[in-house]
């Protein structure tokens, strides 16, 4: 039987195991007794997702199909820029909490190029990503809102140039220190990934952490 890592419930890491199942099986399925099979895994997880949430079954299928093709996780980046030893965090109008600017990756763009447009797009910073930090997966250690697995991609930026500016994503800008933070956003950023940026910052030559 397979064991789940801690950071989701048991009955969300079954229903994603389901789902991408039958996302991949859907893909590849050559006669329609697979296709009934793998309809029926999809149904399953369904069921699944529907007695542990407010969304009815039809609701969750539909959802599902949004994501064809051979099951992978999304990706998730995000910008640890640093001025005067303090963190740039955004406030998300999504939940009125604070995390490093950054968002999911775009189909067509290289990591590098996408965190930094995602920073000047929610901070109003220009930046340059200078190292990776580290490479997570998104699913643990925060709190688990997202259906779909997801990997997260943090990187240490220097910025060259613009000024605080909120967006349509978020209402505020600031620097904090890093031992007087405020609410997170913590599905977005939480403490597991502060912690690793300031180790960074405290040592040069450290590797880029990964999960």
């Amino acid at each position: 039987m397979k064991k789940y890592k801690p950071g989701s419930p048991d009955w969300l890491n079954i229903a994603r195991e389901l789902q991408s199942m039958s996302q991949t099986g859907l893909t590849f399925a050559t006669n329609e007794y697979e296709k009934a099979r793998y309809e029926r895994i999809k149904e399953l997880a369904s069921e699944i997702v529907e007695k542990h949430t407010s969304y009815d079954q039809e609701t969750i299928s539909r959802y599902f199909t949004l994501q064809p093709g051979y099951a992978t996780p999304k990706v998730d980046v995000r910008g640890a820029v640093i001025s005067d030893g303090k963190i740039l965090l955004v406030k998300e109008k999504a939940d009125g909490r604070w995390c490093m600017p950054g968002g999911w990756a775009d189909v067509g763009d290289i990591p590098s190029e996408m965190v930094a447009r995602e920073v000047v797009e929610e901070s109003g910073f220009v930046v340059k990503p200078i190292k990776v930090i580290g490479v997570y997966d998104a699913n643990r250690g925060g709190e688990p809102e997202e259906f779909f697995h997801a990997y997260k991609i943090v990187f240490l930026c220097e910025i060259i140039g613009g000024k605080a500016s909120a967006s349509y994503e978020t209402s505020d800008v600031d620097f904090f220190e890093f031992d007087n933070l405020p609410v997170l956003s913590s599905q977005r950023t939480n403490e597991r990934h502060l912690d690793e940026v300031k180790k960074h910052l405290d040592d040069t030559n450290r590797e880029t952490y990964f999960d």
